[in-house]
């Protein structure tokens, strides 16, 4: 149990490098490694104390001795669920891959991705997470650009640029903080940890550093105006490659957010709040519009996402529990749904060989368990209630209402017009007359495809139905990060933004009883030595 982080991290790595030598039955092999993969991620919930403060299964040692870098993971509960999603997309994408795609490449790659996800999750050193960071654009810009469609080279090159330039301002914020923390302790160490325990960076300080940190995640996200790249990845990339960036990449830029930027920097936090919340706000409003004016039904889930990853960003810039604790339950339900969507519409170009609305119609009469299947994740994704959907995106909304109720009340219109994009969607493709002759030839879904999405289904209701089991050890690790802030405050408006002037005093208090206490025992104890 004590390396079980680091096999998580390595095991798919080591199958990518395995499967060189292997000529047949290559997704059978993958399946088999990815099972054990998500078998591990289970054995590391089955683990987890929820109950516990800080973080669990740390490993630990060095690296560059002289600059501080070691290797250093360990996870909480924000992550934990990430790293299951993370081994537990795989696993269905791999279930889901179709024959005619079963190259050695395009597997390794994928296994080399899964490898990387999870290690963005669990580094806990600055410069180890950033190798993850950047290592994770490499396999998805190879996925786009090899097994992509149409414009798929600039779809490719441009997410690369967007994510890797983000990512260089980041570095950026990186190194100088590691320098502050020099400055200050005369240690160097890229230790998040250390970070944690760092004395109060000033105002003007985390600003700036705010900003660094914002480049590389908001891109990620992907944050208004930030977004142009997203549409185009979805849009060129193979079935298996939405599926994976949809549901597990997007969320490696909001995961940034409340791992690094609200414990780091409270301060800026607080005084940015309102500018990422109206930039959020934008997300959520021009993605569902653009989403409901889409005539093909990829692009209509592409726009769909910067809708929802922004309601995701107001409920984590909340600055309480409910936010950021619903904000991390929707990342989740977010890559279920967004997965399962993308993975229906591979299903249905594998068919037809188009994405096109129109080009539908009246298909709920030839596939009856497909359009079952799509209309439940089609509800999810629109928030309705006793589905996954619904659970992350009421907390989100919920804990910036008592922030801005105005604003809270704007963004819950993106409940309304998801509902009406995605009935929109839904008549026009499975209801109505059959119109074209090629989809009367439709089949159903097969064993493999039933194999792929059963699983989502059960899980997007369970967990509409029954969230504790999740939510519970979210709420522990957001309660741990809001305690990390309160601790590294450094001025006044943002200790009101807490209400902590009281609690701050009490605990200045309590400070010099203990110290006076110290002293006393102190002189007692040299006059013991002195008799």
């Amino acid at each position: 149990m004590d390396y079980l982080l680091t096999l998580l991290i390595f095991f798919p790595l080591l199958g990518a490098l395995l499967a060189v030598g292997i000529k047949e039955n290559l997704k059978a092999y993958a399946v088999v490694i990815s099972t054990i993969e998500f078998a591990l991620a289970l054995l590391l919930w089955y683990g987890f104390d929820g109950s516990a403060d800080g973080f669990q299964f740390v490993t630990a040692f060095s690296l560059v001795e002289s600059f501080g870098v070691s290797y250093l993971v360990g996870v909480d509960g924000i992550s934990l669920f990430l790293i299951l999603l993370s081994a537990f997309i795989s696993l269905i994408g791999f279930i889901y891959l179709n024959e005619s795609h079963e190259t050695k490449k395009l597997i390794i790659s994928l296994l080399c991705l899964e490898s990387i996800m999870i290690g963005v999750f669990c580094a806990l050193d600055m410069i180890l997470f950033y190798i993850f960071w950047e290592l994770s654009l490499v396999p998805m810009l190879y996925i786009i650009g090899a097994w992509g469609s149409g414009s798929r080279i600039y779809a490719a090159v441009k997410f690369f640029l967007y994510t890797f330039l983000g990512s260089m301002l980041m570095l950026v914020g990186i190194l100088f903080l590691a320098y502050y923390y020099f400055n200050v302790s005369g240690v160097w160490t890229f230790s998040l940890l250390e970070w944690y325990s760092l004395s109060a960076i000033p105002k003007n300080l985390q600003l700036w550093l705010f900003v660094a940190f914002f480049a590389g995640l908001a891109v990620k996200v992907p944050m208004f105006p930030l977004h142009t790249w997203l549409p185009y990845a979805h849009g060129q990339a193979p079935t298996i490659g939405s599926i994976i960036l949809a549901a597990v990449l997007l969320k490696m830029g909001t995961y940034g957010f409340v791992r690094f930027s609200l414990p780091l920097f409270p301060d800026a936090s607080i005084a940015l709040l309102i500018p990422v919340a109206v930039l959020s706000l934008i997300m959520v409003i021009y993605g569902a519009f653009v989403a409901f004016a889409q005539e093909d039904i990829k692009q209509v889930i592409a726009y769909s996402s910067i809708s929802h990853m922004g309601v995701i960003m107001i409920g984590i810039f909340a600055l309480n529990t409910e936010g950021i604790a619903g904000s991390v339950f929707f990342m989740l339900s977010h890559g279920i749904i967004s997965g399962a969507l993308f993975m229906l519409v591979g299903m249905l170009y594998e068919r037809r060989h188009t994405k096109v609305i129109a080009e539908f119609g009246g298909i709920a009469k030839i596939m009856p368990n497909y359009a079952a299947v799509f209309g439940i994740m089609a509800m999810a994704s629109a928030g309705l209630p006793l589905t996954m959907g619904f659970v992350g995106e009421f907390l989100s909304l919920l804990g910036f209402f008592q922030v801005s109720p105005v604003m809270a009340g704007i963004a819950g219109i993106s409940i309304i017009v998801g509902a009406v994009y995605m009935l929109h969607l839904y008549r026009r493709a499975f209801f109505g007359k059959l119109v074209h002759t090629e989809n009367m030839k439709l089949s159903d879904l097969n064993a493999r495809e039933w194999c792929a999405l059963f699983p989502l289904v059960v899980i997007v209701i369970w967990l509409g139905v029954y969230p504790k089991p999740i939510l519970e050890p979210i709420n522990k690790g957001v309660e741990n990060v809001l305690a990390i802030m309160q601790s590294r405050i450094v001025t006044q408006e943002s200790m009101d933004f807490f209400g902590l002037e009281l609690i701050q005093e009490s605990s200045k208090q309590s400070l010099q009883e203990m110290e006076e206490q110290e002293i006393l025992k102190e002189g007692n104890n040299t006059q013991e030595e002195g008799k």
